[in-house]
């Protein structure tokens, strides 16, 4: 049985579409997908099945949440949207939010992960220390993503994949570099360099590496290393797991 979505009026949907424009521009203008990503992924991935908070409800617009220390340079990606925000009041930020990071996806290459509105406006943030750290292995991205979120292992390997996009910056997260040659393109670029080894120039945390010791974890890595189809299958279907934690009854 699918997910029942709320009911969203044909005003809405239309913002959505026009929203959606108004990202592809910013995002084009600013070269900053993986920023886009990464305010759509941390906002959704604070979900806590347990006790049913945190999750994918717009409180990344709030100071205290873009203070937690995983969330270092997001303020940046805040700021940049609000102006596209402000265009469109009658949208929440839930959808706002992950609406760029499915823009994000698709204007860099990757594929249409679908997208449901109807998400509403919290205004607690979630507790600080529910988001993956980068330092950590394995039994770390299990208790995070399954046990917490309730993703699955093939969910862990997918959503890595995504870290094709991007760099990281010394004075945000502590590592420095991207993950591949083309951080602005969306492919199976990370999963082909993650089994060539570590290369100067180019990124691989410890959570990265970790991938490659688990025996469930490696066959997806070498799948997707060698079938971008099936990377991108499994991704969208994975993003959009993600960015709907917590949304719609199942």
């Amino acid at each position: 049985m699918g997910k029942c979505y709320p009911v969203v009026s044909e005003e809405y949907k239309a913002a959505v579409d026009k929203c959606r424009r108004k990202l592809r521009g910013l995002i084009a203008e600013k070269n900053c997908a993986p920023l886009m990503l990464r305010i759509a992924w941390h906002s959704a991935g604070t979900y806590d099945q347990a006790s049913k908070t945190g999750g994918p409800f717009g409180t990344m617009r709030i100071k205290g949440e873009q203070a937690h220390a995983a969330n270092n340079g997001l303020e940046i990606a805040v700021r940049l949207l609000e102006p596209i925000k402000e265009q469109f009041p009658i949208l929440s930020y839930g959808d706002f939010y992950q609406l760029a990071g499915v823009v994000a996806v698709q204007l860099t290459g990757g594929p249409d992960v679908p997208f449901h509105p109807g998400r509403k406006d919290l205004d607690e943030p979630p507790k600080e220390g529910r988001l993956p750290n980068a330092t950590l292995g394995n039994d770390h991205l299990r208790e995070v993503f399954v046990k917490q979120m309730g993703l699955s292992d093939k969910d862990i390997v997918a959503l890595s994949g995504g870290h094709t996009l991007g760099r990281c910056h010394k004075d945000r997260s502590g590592f420095e570099g991207p993950w591949t040659n083309n951080p602005l393109i969306f492919d199976n670029s990370y999963f082909t360099e993650l089994l060539t080894g570590e290369k100067e120039g180019l990124l691989q945390l410890p959570t990265d590496k970790a991938l490659l010791d688990d025996p469930v974890f490696r066959p997806l890595v070498e799948k997707y290393a060698a079938d971008e189809d099936a990377f991108f299958v499994d991704y969208a279907e994975s993003h959009l797991k993600l960015s709907e934690l917590g949304f719609a009854e199942a």
